[in-house]
């Protein structure tokens, strides 16, 4: 494969996080075809490149617990919620295997007759066989995002990074959509995400990858090619977020504290 941009393998073994109003492509609801083929296509590619890949789908092009009714409790709604990613998950599976890439489906929520149960050591071993491995259910349990779904699974599973494909080119200053002049972040810590509010994923999905030190690149999923590239490491792709901005700008903070205490005790010695 012609690839300028990366001679080697960045990551071998990475989470992506595809969001399901991705899959509804223009058409605004369920599974765009064109849509998914071309997501896994790229997988397909990244995975013959010797890439293991583990996937986490969104529901929301069929069902988001947050957009329920009035009388659907939030616990009821999630759980609806939960079965829309299984849905997505078992199609994305589809898709791959009829590209031939062997794909297994595990559930947090156990359905037997069209997934495996989730199972850490299993998964892991699917991946070692080079497998695709979809995680869907999101964590099984009500009030959890399927970003923090995936943050946790790419933690289990000692993942190198976390992907998150989504319909902007990545993390902006303010909203592209509504403020054109919106400046593009390529590099930010854990801590300017979290200090600055900016809406790359929940908190608690964040804070999972910071804790774990797992790097995030959020990344555009619409433009033909990106999945790939980001999974095979090109840097001119999307934001990154992760431990070596923090170590960087921690360094920083080091060293001007060094030089402070030093200034400091100049000042103290020549009074």
């Amino acid at each position: 494969m012609d690839r300028s941009y990366e001679a080697k393998l960045k990551y071998s073994r990475v989470m992506l996080k595809v969001s399901g109003e991705a899959l509804e492509g223009a058409q605004g609801f369920g599974i765009d075809p064109s849509v998914l083929q071309t997501i896994a296509s790229e997988v397909a590619a990244a995975a013959s490149e010797g890439v293991q890949i583990a996937i986490v789908v969104g529901g929301g092009n069929f069902f988001r617990g947050v957009d329920r009714w009035d009388g659907l409790d939030r616990a009821t709604a999630d759980y609806v919620g939960m079965l829309a990613t299984v849905m997505n998950a078992i199609c994305l599976q589809s898709a791959l295997e009829a590209l031939g890439v062997q794909t297994r489906v595990q559930t947090a929520i156990e359905m037997q007759e069209i997934a495996e149960p989730y199972i850490r050591r299993r998964a892991m071993r699917h991946l070692e066989h080079g497998r695709v491995v979809i995680f869907g259910a999101g964590t099984g349990n009500p009030f959890f995002t399927t970003d923090t779904a995936a943050a946790l699974r790419a933690a289990e599973i000692g993942a190198d990074a976390f992907f998150k494909a989504t319909k902007v080119d990545g993390v902006y200053d303010s909203d592209p959509v509504k403020n054109p002049a919106a400046k593009l972040h390529r590099q930010l810590s854990y801590r300017e995400v979290q200090d600055r509010g900016l809406h790359v994923m929940d908190e608690t999905a964040i804070t999972l990858c910071k804790e774990n030190d797992i790097p995030v690149v959020v990344f555009n999923l619409t433009k033909q090619g990106n999945v790939l590239r980001a999974i095979l490491g090109d840097p001119e792709i999307g934001t990154s977020i992760g431990v070596s901005v923090d170590g960087a700008q921690q360094q920083h903070e080091q060293q001007h504290e060094q030089q402070q205490h030093s200034l400091d005790y100049e000042a103290e010695f020549s009074s």
